[in-house]
């Protein structure tokens, strides 16, 4: 068996500086050697940066040479700083064919590797062991972290500093890492996805826009003259603008522009029920609900459709 980690930069592979911030400093072969790991493996540098400093175009390139690289082995790590680790993973879950079987897990840290109870070699090990276990084959990708396994659709950080930094909302997740040990309980469900070779490049430019007590519109006029394709607004509650936002939605699906509504609250999905300026009139408007979809993950779901040509198939990813 043949386990390749691939090594992207993040909290795991940095340590401390002079001026007392951390920066990202151990990559390639450095790290790998941060676990006593359960499988042989080999090693890649992809590059080394924190994921917050992380563009469209990286998280790109980083999906095409994660899928090349599953062509090659039996199972891939990525370690990826955790900030935006949720989001790698959805893009690489909406563009992973549905024949690519190798399992794919991607991993990060808490606490950075100069920390003596750094949790990254913990989290690697449990990696490896996910990767090269039979059972992850076929689910897309993983998150494994804090000894659980998430589905990439459903994951989100939930906790800045943590260990136990990260959720999967509806459903929880779909397995755990014990002694050593690991146990599925679930299986993700995966809409179809998009073909990598399809995408038109550069991505197109989706905002999200979030609400709040009287918010006038004015940051979603301005997403649409800075030429923005599409929107992805955090309505209130279960998916209901302020007056303002409402007037400013009307207007961008009159331009063409697609708009999601997902929820600024932490779970639930968002639904059409309030009339009188609420989710029922922003669905009239043409807006689509987007579930249980955080902003994040509907931006990209909503460029990436964009791109691909291929609004028709938000639906599946939708409810």
């Amino acid at each position: 068996m043949t386990i390749r980690i691939l090594t992207t930069g993040g909290t795991i592979a940095s340590t401390p500086r002079g001026d007392g911030s951390v920066s990202v400093s151990v990559g390639g072969l450095a790290l790998a050697g941060i676990a006593d790991l359960p499988e042989p493996v080999t090693v890649r540098e992809l590059m080394r940066r924190h994921s917050f400093a992380l563009s469209l175009p990286d998280l790109l390139q980083l999906v095409t040479q994660i899928l090349a690289e599953a062509t090659r082995h039996d199972g891939l790590v990525v370690t990826h700083g955790t900030d935006t680790l949720e989001e790698t993973a959805y893009l690489l879950d909406l563009l992973t064919p549905e024949e690519q079987q190798v399992p794919v897990v991607l991993t990060g840290a808490q606490r950075h590797a100069g920390e003596v109870d750094s949790d990254g070699p913990r989290n690697v090990a449990d990696a490896v062991l996910v990767a090269s276990s039979p059972a992850a084959r076929g689910l897309g990708p993983l998150v494994v972290m804090d000894g659980r396994i998430h589905a990439a659709r459903q994951v989100i950080k939930v906790h800045t500093l943590a260990p136990d930094a990260f959720g999967s909302f509806s459903g929880g997740p779909v397995g755990e890492v014990r002694r050593g040990i690991v146990r599925f309980w679930s299986t993700p469900i995966r809409p179809p996805g998009f073909h990598l070779a399809g995408l038109r490049t550069p991505l197109p430019r989706v905002d999200i826009i979030t609400s709040y007590v009287d918010a006038d519109g004015v940051q979603l006029a301005a997403c649409r003259a800075a030429g923005a394709r599409g929107v992805v607004l955090e309505a209130l509650g279960a998916g209901n603008p302020t007056p303002g936002l409402l007037d400013e939605v009307r207007a961008t699906t009159a331009a063409g522009l697609p708009v999601l509504v997902t929820s600024r609250c932490t779970g639930g999905p968002t639904a059409a029920i309030y009339g009188a300026g609420g989710g029922v009139d922003l669905v009239r408007t043409g807006a689509l609900m987007a579930g249980a979809l955080p902003a994040s993950k509907a931006r990209l779901l909503l460029l990436t459709a964009l791109s691909a040509s291929a609004l028709s198939q938000l639906h599946a990813h939708l409810a």
